[in-house]
């Protein structure tokens, strides 16, 4: 997620890090540097211009904590600032009306609308847990009613059908109807999207939108199409009264133009990142976490909820209890920590989360891909029981019958069994107690210390 933008920023509040004091002549080049970073990351200029006036502004003779170094204050501006560009705090949805709540999806086609529908239902059922019915309004796209439902399906969440030969406003208005009758939370209408901004999408999504009375308007936008996402969702605003927007497609968003342009061109917040392909992967938008990730301090605290909504319980309290008797971590185990870690959106989610990870080399990066991991599933798949819960016994022949059922080489096997036999020594060490002995045992497993050698 912004690897550029963060790459670059990083580079360049390196060369301010270290600076006794700052001066309008030693922060000209670095507010410059900075200045061409958010160009080049498609971020609309009157935004580029505002930020970079009010960083000098506040950098220049600003009083510095005693605690940092100016060239530490420096940073923390721009980081604030960069906090403000987006929105300063998260804005939840506001649902508190009487029910059901309305939400009318927006956007162009081809942004995600309906996918963003589905993920959007799916974390109002498990998180808020609301009772959501979701509908879709678009006749003019083929198959775009099939899609939701069979998406609202695999989510477990109720769909109203609808068919081609309705008219919108009317799907819209028996959906709400229904919604009443039966005593949904929630109502998610799914309206049609279309390749350009023109007048009769418009009059029909204002006619749907006088029909449902939503509270919360989404505009649904892709975050790779830069300031364009913003001032797309500018022309929405002027038509519509959006109250938010939902950035799609960020995971492949290298530049960060759209989550810092939107904000301040439309006036109205980013309310959930889309980061992936699958029904969870959407997360609050939160501009302190987002600023911090830019800045390459990683997100912690999203990495923690991460933890908290995906890690099995039941799991997790086996292998407790296996630690307390001081029971072995077998290959059983180390599957199991496989599959959770591919739940939190695989090792490119969790570095992108992590402290540090943007000043990794590039050739370790590659490395470290979900690739690799899927494999390693794959090579424990092919064992027998026996040979996952012993993998002492896993020898020439076994090694071969393995490497040829996984569809790997003998070395990929052997690769395997090192890795585990230094994970088994880690959790050795956690039985212990011995945190410290842990640490320093993880180094090794990291980048250049064994866990990913080069393939």
């Amino acid at each position: 997620m912004f690897e550029n933008l963060t790459e670059r920023l990083s580079r360049t509040l390196k060369n301010v890090s270290g600076r006794g004091r700052l001066t309008d002549d030693n922060i000209k080049d670095t507010l410059r540097e900075v200045r061409m970073a958010l160009l080049e990351a498609d971020v609309a200029l009157p935004v580029v211009r505002e930020f970079v006036k009010r960083v000098k502004e506040r950098a220049v003779g600003s009083e510095v904590s005693k605690s940092l170094t100016p060239g530490q204050e420096f940073i923390k501006i721009v980081q604030a600032e960069l906090e403000s560009v987006m929105g300063e705090s998260n804005e939840a949805l506001d649902l508190a009306c009487q029910p059901p709540a309305v939400i009318l999806m927006a956007g162009l086609q081809g942004a995600g609308k309906t996918t963003s529908v589905g993920k959007l239902g799916k974390v109002l059922k498990e998180r808020e847990k609301k009772n959501v019915l979701v509908v879709s309004a678009d006749v003019y796209r083929p198959a775009a009613i099939k899609q939701l439902e069979t998406l609202a399906s695999d989510i477990g969440i109720d769909f109203f059908p609808s068919s081609a030969e309705q008219k919108p406003v009317d799907i819209v208005s028996a959906a709400v109807a229904h919604g009443k009758l039966k005593f949904y939370d929630v109502v998610i209408v799914d309206t049609a999207g279309r390749l350009h901004v023109d007048d009769v999408m418009m009059d029909e999504i204002k006619d749907i939108h006088k029909a449902a009375n939503p509270v919360e308007t989404l505009f649904v936008v892709d975050a790779m199409t830069g300031q364009d996402a913003a001032n797309t969702a500018k022309a929405f605003n002027d038509a519509l009264p959006l109250t938010g927007v939902i950035l799609t497609k960020v995971d492949g968003d290298a530049r960060g133009g759209a989550a810092l342009s939107v904000r301040h061109i439309t006036g109205k917040p980013i309310k959930f990142l889309g980061v992936g392909e699958k029904t969870d992967a959407l997360e609050p938008f939160h501009p302190n976490r987002v600023a911090s990730r830019i800045l390459g301090m990683g997100d912690v605290l999203s990495l923690i909820e991460d933890l908290e909504r995906n890690v099995d319980k039941s799991q997790a309290e086996v292998l407790a209890k296996k630690f307390k008797e001081k029971k072995g971590f077998d290959l059983e185990d180390f599957r199991s920590q496989l599959q959770q870690m591919k739940n939190m959106g695989g090792m490119g989610g969790m570095m992108d989360k992590l402290p540090g990870m943007s000043q990794l080399p590039d050739n370790v990066k590659d490395q470290v891909d979900d690739r690799m991991f899927l494999q390693m599933e794959a090579i424990i798949n092919s064992m027998t029981k026996g040979e996952r819960s012993r993998p002492d016994i896993i020898k020439g022949s076994r090694k071969k019958r393995i490497a040829k059922g996984s569809g790997t080489q003998v070395q990929d096997v052997n690769r395997l069994l090192k890795q585990f036999t230094q994970m088994q020594k880690m959790m050795k060490k956690m039985q212990k107690g011995g945190m410290k002995n842990m640490m320093r045992n993880m180094k090794g497993m990291m980048p250049g210390g064994g866990m990913f050698p080069g393939r």
